[in-house]
This record gives structure tokens, sequence and C-alpha cells, in this order.
């Protein structure tokens, strides 16, 4: 069965909670009833008022009236909408229950095509505000993409492509190469972008709490089980559910999961019923499924549920068109976040990020940069201040190090072919950047390397 979003008629005319009951139910909705303002309160207390979505909230009640109860409800859970109903209304009150966060206010007698519009509008506003909040409690900074280089401009294309569509996606790459910020690209810019992107890292729940966490179970279904749980899979209905390091479940949960995505019904843990689910989902993991499949640790016909869309997502040192900018882009967000002065990167500094070879990817790049904004003292970031990431690639000179050279002019040539080959590297092979760097005009750098016998061209 399909899940029903739950409402409260809270009014204290059992006539009007009946009539309004009987035209909610038929549209579908699951009806919860009160004729007090105690009992709401009482309800988002309890475990058993965290699957409410919505509130049809009366004015005048006897007890704790309707604007208290408002007030007081909204203090317990703030993007729970409330609408509040009236048969003696005024703009004062409607005001006033405006200030205290209602989502909209209707006068009795209650049209029933308004209330049917205010309800749609109000569950689905609750659900932006769901995921707004969730997205608003990521550290500023932490996601962003960029596409200079090929392999990165080739995956965004595919992105585009997928991304309007339902089909299931399989990312693969290396820890830290971005996975999740192309799993929520792909959200985003798809036909569910208004709906949760839920997000379970399967190698971080234990083994035996995963099923709980993906499937929900029943109050008392085990120790512990103190109240229901949606699980994730019904967090994410209608939306987006990212399984990230999927080759980490085992093969008991990749049975249930393999079933969910069959069937698209889950059942909880503890029993209580299957129930229908809306998901699309979007899997990531860092290990070859080709090889977990030969050695019997990953469903094959899971393997092939999951990857309808296979895309790979390139390590950074495939990127290093992007590496200086990423670079640069973390060191202007890290100086906003801590309250440093601007800062950027030297040319030893640039040298030793082009030397690594960044097992790390992009997660390893922005520790990096943020550990040297908080060190350094200086505008520039030097090598030193990439610590032990410079002290493996950079060795003090030597000042004798270099080839006999037949003429002082024969060694200045061999210099200047050194220094501007390093700048170019420096600067990702684009002339332009190179030639400011230098001091000279962009037309002068190629006919200098034209004569030192050097091939230049933008990147």
């Amino acid at each position: 069965m399909t899940i029903p979003r739950t409402l409260l008629i809270v009014d204290d005319e059992p006539g009007i909670r009946r009539s309004l009951g009987e035209s909610l139910s038929e549209e579908g909705y699951a009806v919860l009833k009160a004729e007090r303002g105690e009992q709401v309160l009482q309800l988002l207390e309890d475990s058993e008022g965290e699957g409410l979505d919505l509130v049809l909230l009366d004015v005048w009640l006897p007890g704790i009236d309707g604007l208290e109860t408002l007030k007081r409800a909204k203090q317990l859970r703030p993007g729970l909408p409330i609408v509040m109903i009236s048969g003696h209304g005024n703009i004062d009150t409607a005001m006033q229950a405006t200030k205290f966060g209602a989502f909209d206010f209707l006068e009795k007698p209650i049209d029933l095509d308004r209330l049917l519009l205010v309800v749609r509008n109000a569950l689905n506003q609750g659900r932006l505000e769901q995921e707004n909040q969730r997205l608003a409690s990521e550290v500023d900074g932490e996601r962003f993409l960029m596409a200079e280089s090929p392999a990165m401009k080739r995956l965004l294309s595919d992105v585009q492509l997928v991304a309007a569509t339902e089909g299931r996606v399989l990312l693969t790459g290396e820890n830290g190469s971005g996975k999740e910020e192309i799993a929520r690209l792909i959200h985003s810019l798809g036909p569910r972008k208004g709906a949760p992107f839920i997000e379970v890292n399967c190698a971080a729940i234990p083994e035996e709490l995963i099923e709980s966490e993906l499937f929900g179970h029943v109050k008392g279904a085990f120790t512990g089980a103190v109240r229901d749980q949606k699980g994730k899979f019904r967090e994410a209905s209608g939306g987006t559910l990212f399984l990230d390091e999927v080759g980490d479940m085992s093969l008991k949960t990749q049975a249930k999961v393999l079933r969910a995505l069959q069937e698209g019904r889950i059942e909880p843990v503890g029993g209580g019923g299957a129930l229908e689910v809306d998901v699309r989902v979007i899997a990531a993991t860092n290990k070859d499924l080709g090889e977990e499949i030969k050695a019997g640790r990953f469903r094959e016909d899971l393997y092939f549920r999951l990857a309808v869309v296979p895309l790979r997502v390139p390590p950074l040192r495939e990127r290093s068109e992007e590496l200086l900018l990423l670079a640069e882009a973390f060191i202007a967000r890290l100086a906003r976040k801590y309250g440093r002065p601007a800062k950027r990167l030297g040319p030893d500094a640039k040298d030793a990020l082009l030397r690594h070879d960044w097992p790390g990817n992009v997660r390893e790049l922005k520790n990096l940069m943020e550990r040297a904004v908080i060190l350094s003292r200086g505008a520039d970031l030097t090598a030193r201040d990439l610590g032990p990431l410079a002290a493996r690639h950079i060795a003090e000179p030597d000042p004798f190090s270099f080839p006999e050279f037949a003429s002082l002019r024969e060694a200045r040539e061999w210099f200047e072919g050194v220094y501007i080959q390093r700048e170019l590297k420096v600067q990702s092979g684009n002339m332009t950047r190179a030639a400011e760097r230098l001091g000279l005009d962009r037309s002068n750098l190629y006919k200098r390397l034209k004569a030192l016998g050097i091939e230049g061209r933008d990147s």
C-alpha cells in the first residue's frame, strides 16, 4: 500500500472533526483527531507524533487556546506545517497566527476545494523546509564542482542526460573524489529536485542496525526500539535515496534491498505489513564490484539493478586542470569561514600541489587547504605551509646541480627554459596567466618558447 500523509484535525466541535475527517480520508490522507490543545502538545512530545505531517488547528479551544498551542507546537516541531481554522476570524488573529508560524488561516465554513489546495501546498512546503534544513546543516563551502578537465566535462555531460530521467545510477570512484556531490547534482537537476535527498553511508552503520536504518522498525522490534522509526526508504519517498559505499553491504542486506527495488515495497523490522515506496536510488562505491561479485561478496542481480547508468567519477590526479582552481576556491571560502585575510598560493606551494598524486582526492585537498589557512602567517601560502605534503616533494635545492654549459649565454637560455616550463605547469598550461606571472606579453611568450624550442599552447 502507498504510505499516506498523516493529518491531525484539532477542533472542539465533533461535527467539524467528523466532516473534515471524512473529506480528507476520501482524498487518501490518514486522519487523526483531537479536541484540545493539550492533546496536540502531548502527541508532539511522544514518539507517535514523529509521523505527523500537518495539523489543522482551531483557534478557539477549551484550555490552551489555538494560538498558544500553535506557538508551543512550533517550538517542539519547527518544520511541522500548521493551518489555523476559525469561525470567528479577524485580521489581528490571522496576523498573530502568521507571526507564530502558521502556514495559512482558513475561516469557517471551510470550502473543501480551498482546504485541499492549502493542505497540498502546506505538505509540499513542509518537505521543502525539511530539505532546506538538511542542506543548511552542511558546512558552507563543502560541496561544489568544477569542470575544467576533459574527464569532468564528459562526466557532467552524462549527468545532464541522466538527471532528467528516473534511471538508477551507480557512481564509482576513489574515496574523496566527489561521488556524493555528483549524486546531489543529479538529484537537483532531475524531476524530484523539490523532494528529499536522503543519504545512507552503508559502511558507517553496524550490520545489526542497517536494516532498521534502511527499512525502519516498529516499536518493540528489538532491544532499544522504544519508538517506531520510518527508515531511510520512507524518508526519501518521492525523492532520492543515496546509498553511499554500497559495496560494504552484507549479502543479507543486499537481498532485502534487491527485493525493495524489484517490488517497490519495504517491510519494517518487526513487521507491520509491506509499504509501497517511491524513490530514485543512486548508489556509490569505491570498490570494484566486478571483483566483489567474483569473490562472492556482492550480488550480481543487485549490481544490474543499481547500475542502469554506471558513471565513473575521475580522481583528482586526472583533473590537473582543476587542481589549482579548486585549491584557490577552498582557500577563499575557508578564509571567510575563519575570518582570515584573503590568501593566495605562492609559486612553490603550487609546484608542491602539482607534484602530489592525491590519494585522498578532493577531500584531501580541502583538508590540506584548511590546515594551511589556519596555520599560515602571510598573505601567500608557501610550501612550508603545506607541512608534510611539501616535505614529501620538495627537497632543499642544490645551487650547483645543473648541466655543464659552453657559455654563460647557453646557461641563461637553459635556466630561462626551465623557469618558463615550470610556470606553465603551475598555470596548468594557460598561456595568458603564465605570461602575466612572467611579466611578458602573451605574444612575446610565444616567441620565447619558439626560440627556446619549447612547444606551447593553451590548455
